[in-house]
């Protein structure tokens, strides 16, 4: 056939023919808001880099989930600031730790909201690494059975779905093991399976207050450079009994989403990281693009990668323009 049988043109001409044959469809329901929840009460703190996003004490953290529920988006995901960091981040695990009383907190209010935490030490550490220091390295066995026993205590206060960030090599059979005999066999494991060592965390350091205080975290989070490597590392978290798994950073890995799609059968997430967030906001304060189309068409673009969820700072934005569309 040669042209002018075929006209593409003719499925782009107006918007109910383009609505039609739409081939990716973002919606509410693929999106969770990360929150981060910080000691105190009436606490309501802007992070500068994160336009929109605050810190937060338990009582402002339920009002903002009130607002994210009425919205239609379906989780949040909760980052916790301790009273005190320690060498091993044993606040990480306290019954009375500041995620483990916003999950309490949010039961209460009988939300209809997924509640998925964060599962690492580098917020509750007083060097700020992702696990156990010993001279200047990170140890990763004796990281493991904290890593557990913080996933265990969210799991106690009502969480339905955990999710390891750390990087520590065998963590996800570890919470597994922990969560199944002390009889939370039911809830989820959420892996970050393939967290790249990225320049695009910074932002989320000020909110968490976690940035190392020194070196980097080079020896445990993935080289940019590799690609095979994430396959085997989303393979040893699905064998240690990971339900669902995550790519991190999503917009420089768009590769690796769409790798992880076409080779595991589980749900694929991926989070739209704080780097990615501020980039677009700065932007758009300046004027340089419109942050509604630029938002969405990032936010498709992931998905049309092969992400069945998306983590996202823009989840309210989105969930409001999707209504008015």
């Amino acid at each position: 056939m040669t042209f002018p049988t075929h006209r593409p043109r003719r499925l782009r001409r107006n918007e109910l023919i383009r609505s039609m044959v739409r081939e990716t469809r973002l919606s509410t329901d693929a999106l969770i808001y990360p929150m981060f929840v910080c000691p105190g009460e009436k606490v309501r703190i802007e992070v500068g880099s994160m336009p929109g996003i605050h810190q937060q004490s338990v009582d402002q953290i339920v009002e903002e989930c009130r607002e994210v529920e009425q919205l239609g988006v379906p989780a949040v995901i909760l980052f916790g600031l301790p009273e005190q960091k320690d060498e091993r981040g044993t606040e990480a695990a306290a019954a009375h730790g500041a995620v483990q009383r916003a999950i309490a907190a949010i039961r209460r209010a009988q939300l209809k909201l997924l509640v998925v935490t964060d599962v690492c030490l580098c917020e509750y550490t007083s060097h700020g690494h992702c696990g156990v220091v010993q001279e200047g390295a990170i140890l990763n066995d004796p990281t493991l059975e904290i890593l557990a026993e913080a996933a265990l205590s969210h799991a106690r206060a009502g969480a339905d779905i955990v999710a390891p960030s750390d990087m520590m090599d065998g963590r996800v059979g570890a919470i597994r093991r922990k969560l199944d005999q002390h009889g939370f066999a039911p809830v989820a494991i959420l892996a970050y399976a393939a967290k790249y060592c990225s320049g695009f965390y910074g932002p989320f350091r000020e909110a968490a207050q976690s940035a190392p205080q020194f070196g980097d975290r080079r020896s445990y989070q993935m080289d940019p450079a590799n690609a095979r490597e994430a396959l085997k590392e989303v393979a040893l978290d699905l064998d240690e009994g990971a339900d669902m798994v995550m790519v991190k950073p999503a917009l420089p890995y768009l590769d690796i989403i769409r790798a992880v799609r076409e080779r595991f059968d589980v749900p694929v997430a991926a989070y739209n990281v704080s780097g990615e967030y501020a980039m677009v906001k700065a932007a758009a304060r300046n004027g340089w693009v419109d942050e509604q189309r630029v938002v969405l068409e990032i936010l498709t673009g992931i998905k049309r990668a092969g992400a069945d969820i998306v983590l996202t700072y823009h989840a309210k934005d989105v969930a409001r323009w999707l209504k008015v569309c």
